[in-house]
């Protein structure tokens, strides 16, 4: 093999390709492409979404990763791309190390989840692998929960809370479309956002007035204070929306310039309007979950945001900690240790259904975070299954 052809033959380490991903280099500019097996919704047949949503319908709680591109700061530093999707289910990491005569290897890591969703998918490929059985379940008067979990500046906010390609504003155009059917002109919707910073809740569409998790008499959770509205259609549903994230907590931090500083919860709640106290019917809630990192990671100095730091990750320790307990079927489920576990607890129990979007960085100057999230997201995986 002559030297021009071995040379394309191998990854940015100097790694031939046939040893890990499958797949090949482009000719023209030697970067990676993917091979036909690998592409999304676009080139999905029917009978195969059909079969995926079936799948999913017999799932409780299923687990996504997706690979964001690489950002303009990233490609200006000349970052590699680390992060490989091969057969939309299995994530390889590409991790560069040293050993110890400092001559440089990649060691590889796999792992395999539901779905994995490559740089190039939309947020609308997104929802339409894993938003059908969730919207079905709301509308059988059943829990769906949707939540992003990642580094901060992987991208969940911008799956989750994007005001025009979000995975709430998509399902909400599904909720009002399947509204204007006949059989559910019994329902109404009902909207409330709310925050969980430093541990407490504060109302978003209430001036952030602070409120309260309860349970009642059924162990059920709510949130006493917590302000609704009704709402009427997208553009309606939108609008509350946009005034709710405008008070939301953030600041800038030494990975992101504009990083949540706070889990978000928006909720959108389904009623029977033909009984009395408009008992729920059904409940689709979103959660933008607060960026993983640790502090002296960021290079963050700052007291106020290290002490938030912290908050968020023993608030992510919990929800770990509930999520251990579940799989090991533990005659007791820590959801009291924190305000987010307290508030999630129905999206584990009853009749619930749970998408986890887990949102990594392709970066190789990322890896320690992405792995740290990969494994967090698997240990998930395996629990649930």
């Amino acid at each position: 093999m002559d030297s021009v052809q071995s040379k394309r033959l191998l990854d940015d380490y100097g790694v031939p390709y046939s040893l890990n991903s499958g797949s090949i280099p482009n000719e023209k500019n030697n970067r990676f492409i993917k091979s036909p097996t690998e592409k999304y919704t676009k080139n999905i047949t029917k009978l195969e979404v059909k079969e995926k949503d079936q799948k999913n319908d017999n799932e409780k709680i299923y687990v996504c990763v997706r690979k964001r591109p690489l950002n303009s700061n990233e490609i200006k530093r000349e970052d590699k791309n680390a992060v490989y999707i091969k057969e939309n289910k299995t994530v390889i990491v590409h991790e560069q190390k040293l050993k110890l005569d400092l001559t440089k290897y990649i060691n590889y890591h796999s792992f395999t989840f539901d779905y994995a969703f490559d740089s190039d998918a939309s947020n609308k490929d997104v929802y339409d692998q894993t938003g059908a059985s969730l919207i079905e379940h709301v509308f059988n008067g059943g829990t769906a929960t949707y939540f992003c979990y990642g580094q901060t500046g992987s991208g969940k906010t911008y799956t989750m809370m994007n005001p025009e390609q979000g995975l709430f504003i998509l399902a909400a155009k599904d909720i009002f479309s399947l509204l204007q059917k006949e059989k559910y002109s019994f329902i109404s919707v009902y909207i409330s956002f709310y925050e969980i910073y430093q541990g407490q809740l504060y109302d978003l569409l209430n001036n952030k007035k602070k409120v309260y998790a309860r349970e009642d008499n059924n162990q059920q959770v709510c949130i006493q204070g917590l302000s609704e509205y009704e709402c009427f259609s997208e553009n309606e549903l939108m609008s509350i929306f946009i005034n709710g994230k405008n008070s939301r907590v953030t600041s800038t931090t030494g990975s992101n310039p504009d990083s949540s500083r706070s889990h978000g919860i928006f909720q959108v709640v389904l009623k029977d309007k033909s009984k009395k106290n408009l008992p729920i019917y059904g409940k689709f809630v979103f959660i933008d979950l607060a960026g993983s990192e640790r502090g002296a990671d960021r290079d963050d100095t700052d007291k106020q945001t290290i002490l938030e730091g912290q908050e968020i990750n023993k608030s992510l320790l919990a929800l770990k900690e509930c999520i251990r307990a579940i799989d090991q079927e533990s005659k007791h489920t820590p959801f009291r240790q924190s305000k987010l576990t307290q508030v999630l607890k129905d999206s584990f129990i009853g009749n619930s259904k749970t998408c986890m979007i887990t949102t990594i960085s392709p970066s190789s100057m990322n890896i320690d975070h992405t792995l740290n999230t990969l494994r967090y997201a698997h240990r998930y995986s395996i629990s649930t299954k």
